[in-house]
């Protein structure tokens, strides 16, 4: 993964952050891929195919099917449900935390206790939009004292994360970008 900076979006996600041994090394990018539970394989492929559906939701309104629209959206939340609670069986509560903020070079997160830079660790996250789980392993770019409840802000820089999974990020980023920008302007017009 190319060490590009992106911008990052104040937003909570799910996220599983597991601190590795000390001297524990990353697989090779072929034995990363291999061991990415099938689950967060699925989940893409989903998010890549819920963007064929936007293009032929667009194609289908503008001949005014609004049936066919209707029963794709039916269809398409029922498959969404069902990956929800696949990826829901992930989810391990020992790792659990929300992030504070998020992008596609890296996310933060509060954290009881602190944890040395550089430490490696391996992650899930968890996005609600586009609906998907990211598989993926990263390192500790930082870890500061908050003000409050004796908590640490822990920032992740993602280490080995498949391109598609950072083309998530991107859009799940984005996505929150936008609401956040047509809330200001609905708050804005009042």
């Amino acid at each position: 993964m190319s060490d590009q900076e992106y911008f990052t979006v104040h937003h909570q996600l799910t996220v599983n952050v597991e601190p590795l041994a000390d001297d524990y090394t990353y697989p090779t990018f072929a034995q990363f891929e291999d061991e990415i539970p099938t689950p967060f394989l699925v989940a893409s492929e989903f998010s890549s195919l819920d963007q064929l559906n936007d293009a032929a939701r667009a194609e289908l309104k503008s001949n005014d099917f609004k049936h066919v629209i209707a029963l794709l959206d039916t269809q398409n939340a029922k498959l969404n449900l069902l990956l929800t609670f696949m990826l829901s069986q992930q989810d391990n509560h020992d790792y659990r935390h929300q992030t504070v903020a998020f992008g596609a070079s890296q996310f933060s997160y509060l954290c009881n206790q602190a944890i040395t830079e550089g430490k490696k660790v391996r992650v899930k996250l968890f996005l609600d939009h586009p609906a998907s789980a990211i598989y993926c392993y990263g390192s500790v770019f930082s870890c500061s004292k908050t003000d409050e409840d004796s908590q640490y802000t822990v920032t992740i820089k993602y280490d080995l994360l498949r391109d598609q999974d950072q083309d998530l990020l991107i859009k799940a980023a984005l996505y929150q970008q936008q609401k956040l920008l047509r809330q200001r302007s609905l708050n804005r017009e009042k």
